[in-house]
C-alpha cells in the first residue's frame, strides 16, 4: 500500500500582508498530480490544514475544491487531523457523513482508539489519529493527572497501544513537537519555555508515524517517525528547506520505503545580500525577480530610497 504523508498546508496564510492563496493553490495542484502519478491508496494530512481556526471564505473554498478532487474525482481516501492552528470543532463538522465519501476527519479525542482501516493486496493498515491537544484538554476530557504535553501525549498513545491489532500495519498520525527536532520561525509555539516538547519513545511501537507541526522535512529517533514538513516556505528561516510531501510504501511486514516528492513554489523565498548597485544590476537579469525577498544591504554610506529602487527590478 502506498500513501502520501503531508501536513502544514496553512491555507489562508498571509506573508507580510500578502495573501499566499495563489502560491498554495500552485503547490496543492502539484500534490494532486503526485497522487495521480504515484497511484497512491490514501492521503494523510497531519494537521494545520488552515492557518487559523476561523479561516477566510476563500481558504475554505480552496480546501473544498482540493479535497473534492482527491476524494470524489480520483477516489482516493483522505485521513486528516486538526493541528494547533485549526479549530477542531469546525473542522470536524459533518465528519460522520463525509467519511462515507472517503474524507476521514479524526478530530475527536473520544475516537482516538477507532482507526480507519484500509486494505490493499493483503496488507491491512490501521490509521490512528491524535488531534492536536494540550495537557488541560486531556486532563479534563479523561480525568487523568497529566501536567505536561509529554505526559498528555504519552497517555493518548498508550490508549491506542492497548487496542491496536498486532496483525495489522499500524500508522499513527499526530501533530506535536518531538524534543530535539529542528524548528522554524514560522511555527506558532505550543507553549512557553519548551514545555511543549514530547518524547519520541512512545512512537517506536508503530510501523509509521506521520507527524505535523514542524515545517522542515525530517525524521526523529528512527526513520519511520517523520515530519513531512510544510508545503511552502513560510519564513525566511526556511529558505534552504526542500519542501514537498512524503511518499510512504507499506508491505505486509511493515514499512518498505519513504521518498520525498518535491513541490516547486510559484514564488520562492530567498535572502539576498550585497551592495545596492550590485543588487540592482543582478535584478535586471534575475529570472525569478518575483520571489519573496529579504534583502540585506552592506553599503557603508547613506542610501536614498533603497526600497523604491529595489522594487523597480524586484
Amino acid at each position: 500500500m502506498k500513501f502520501i504523508h503531508t501536513s502544514d498546508w496553512h491555507i489562508g496564510r498571509q506573508f507580510h500582508s500578502v495573501s499566499l492563496l495563489d502560491d498554495q493553490r500552485h503547490v496543492l495542484d502539484q500534490i494532486v498530480a503526485h497522487i495521480k502519478d504515484e497511484a497512491v491508496d490514501a492521503v494523510i494530512i497531519a494537521g494545520d490544514i488552515y492557518d487559523r481556526s476561523v479561516p477566510p471564505a476563500a481558504a475554505v473554498s480552496l480546501l473544498d475544491e482540493v479535497l473534492n478532487t482527491i476524494c470524489s474525482d480520483l477516489g482516493v481516501p483522505v485521513i486528516l487531523i486538526p493541528g494547533n492552528h485549526d479549530g477542531a470543532e469546525r473542522l470536524r463538522f459533518g465528519s460522520n457523513q463525509l467519511s462515507q465519501a472517503g474524507l476521514h476527519i479524526m478530530a475527536d479525542l473520544d475516537q482516538i482508539t477507532q482507526p480507519v482501516v484500509l486494505s490493499k493486496n493483503g496488507c491491512d493498515v490501521s490509521f490512528y489519529g491524535i488531534p492536536y491537544n494540550d495537557p488541560e484538554s486531556v486532563r479534563n476530557h479523561f480525568s487523568v493527572d497529566v501536567s505536561s504535553h509529554d505526559e498528555a501525549h504519552q497517555y493518548l498513545v498508550e490508549q491506542i497501544d492497548s487496542v491496536k491489532a498486532a496483525k495489522n500495519i499500524n500508522v499513527l498520525i499526530s501533530h506535536c513537537f518531538i524534543d530535539g527536532a529542528e524548528e522554524s520561525e514560522s511555527e506558532r509555539p505550543l507553549s512557553i519555555g519548551g514545555a511543549d516538547r514530547v518524547s519520541v519513545e512512545p512512537f517506536k511501537s508503530f510501523d509509521y508515524v506521520a507527524l505535523g507541526h514542524l515545517h522542515n522535512p525530517q525524521y526523529k529517533g528512527e526513520e519511520h517517525i517523520r515530519y513531512s514538513g510544510s508545503i511552502l516556505k513560510y519564513s525566511f528561516s526556511e529558505q534552504r528547506q526542500q519542501k514537498g510531501v512524503t511518499l510512504v510504501e507499506m508491505q505486509a511486514d511493515g514499512l518498505k520505503s519513504t521518498k520525498h516528492l518535491a513541490l516547486k513554489p510559484l514564488r520562492d523565498m530567498r535572502i539576498l545580500e550585497g551592495e545596492l548597485e550590485d543588487l540592482l544590476k543582478q535584478g535586471l537579469t534575475d529570472p525569478n525577480n518575483h520571489d519573496y525577498l529579504l534583502i540585506r544591504l552592506t553599503d557603508q554610506n547613506a542610501i536614498l530610497e533603497p526600497m523604491a529602487k529595489l522594487r523597480q527590478v524586484y
